[in-house]
């Protein structure tokens, strides 16, 4: 056995590929972070700030649709790519300093930064499963795991780099972005990294014609129908709650899902995954029903369903991509992914701007309630999943 392929080496590399994960995905949510400060400052409006996150679902979707039909995550180099989309969302958001905060430009940086992520979220899954043999959840759950930590972490750099004002987040997540980039050269693919295809576009389809795939998509999409709107809106939501800074706990809420994607993936290796991803999205939707009804009872009750919440919302998204590996065709996985992602993100853009609808007719109390719909239908299509997946 190869010093590589041997447990130690496996769990080196896996190490090495979580920790650029982390450290790429600090871009994602660098402008949410800065929101808070910007209100204050009056430089955005509620709606500028709504406008900051989708613009980078809606690049990432952008990304994920190209690689998607050019099956860039089957035909190219994968780490080759990473680096290069790593330091692209690097300079697009070091570049957000020197731009007005909600303007043309700093949407476009924002849109430039999402797109970068489709060389990075999706084809840094593709690496893992390429590891896989029997934990499968588990190496996917440590992928999705750091996704949620490094999603988390623009929320801690203001509180870290004080006096700086709203570039803070920028600053911060764009110089860990260009070092998670370049961490991706000291990882090695494992032994099941699947060929490279040829050029076939219409494969792209088969995400729709393969019912085990369409069920899996469903609840994916059920899944981010909750996530990143909850994510995007958590911090205003603690901003109003709290007396004292929000940025902690809004980084815990986001980094519970860290520990949460690692159990979860444990449990869906010796479990049904479907029905792991099911029971996840049913506490979930009941936390998005409960956190505003919580505030007004009690500033720490709201924190503590939140934190259930955030510990929850994200533990079951690696077993979507899971089961997309498991049933998908071995050369087009990367591909498969890519679909996925792109509907999710897609989908995002529009519960992002859903939510500052839902305060303003119905008040933080049952703003997040429009959230609950989605993972509550997800659960009922991985339920229907789970006896299409192999045992």
């Amino acid at each position: 056995m190869s010093t590589a392929a041997s447990p130690s080496g496996k769990a080196r590399h896996l190490a090495v590929l979580c920790a650029g994960v982390v450290l790429c995905l600090s871009v994602w949510f660098a402008g949410t972070a800065a929101v808070p400060d910007l209100l204050a400052a009056g430089l955005i409006t509620r709606g500028d700030a709504a406008w900051l996150t989708a613009s980078v679902q809606l690049g990432f979707v952008a990304g994920t649709l190209v690689s998607a039909v050019l099956s860039l995550a089957d035909r190219r180099d994968p780490r080759m790519l990473f680096l290069a989309c790593g330091l692209l969302a690097s300079s697009a958001t070091l570049a957000q300093t020197l731009v007005a905060p909600s303007g043309a430009a700093a949407l476009a940086l924002r849109f430039v930064a999402g797109a970068a992520m489709a060389g990075v979220y999706p084809v840094g899954m593709k690496l893992a499963a390429s590891w896989a043999k029997g934990d499968l959840g588990l190496l996917i759950g440590l992928l999705v795991g750091a996704v949620s930590l490094g999603s988390a972490m623009p929320h801690l750099i203001p509180s870290l780099l004080g006096g700086i004002g709203w570039q803070a987040a920028y600053l911060g997540a764009g110089v860990l972005a260009a070092a998670g980039g370049l961490s991706i050269l000291a990882f090695r693919p494992g032994p099941l990294l699947g060929a490279r295809p040829p050029f076939r576009p219409a494969q792209a389809l088969e995400a729709w014609r393969n019912k085990g795939l369409r069920y899996a998509n469903l609840g994916y999409l059920g899944h981010m129908w909750e996530l990143y709107a909850m994510w995007a809106w958590i911090g205003l939501f603690f901003s109003g709650v709290l007396a004292g800074e929000a940025g902690p706990w809004t980084f815990a809420v986001m980094a519970a899902g860290a520990v949460s994607c690692v159990v979860a993936g444990l449990l869906a290796d010796r479990w049904n995954r479907a029905s792991v991803a099911a029971l996840c999205m049913l506490a979930s939707g009941t936390c998005a029903l409960l956190v505003g009804p919580a505030a007004a009872v009690a500033p720490w009750l709201a924190v503590a369903v939140a934190l259930v919440w955030g510990f929850t919302v994200v533990a079951d998204s690696a077993q979507f991509s899971a089961c997309i590996v498991t049933l998908s065709p071995p050369d087009y996985v990367g591909t498969m992914l890519t679909v996925q992602t792109s509907l999710g993100f897609l989908l995002t853009a529009g519960t992002i701007a859903l939510v500052p609808l839902a305060i303003q007719g119905l008040g933080w109390n049952w703003a997040f309630a429009v959230l609950a719909p989605g993972p509550l239908l997800g659960a009922w299509a991985m339920w229907r999943l789970r006896p299409l997946l192999p045992r």
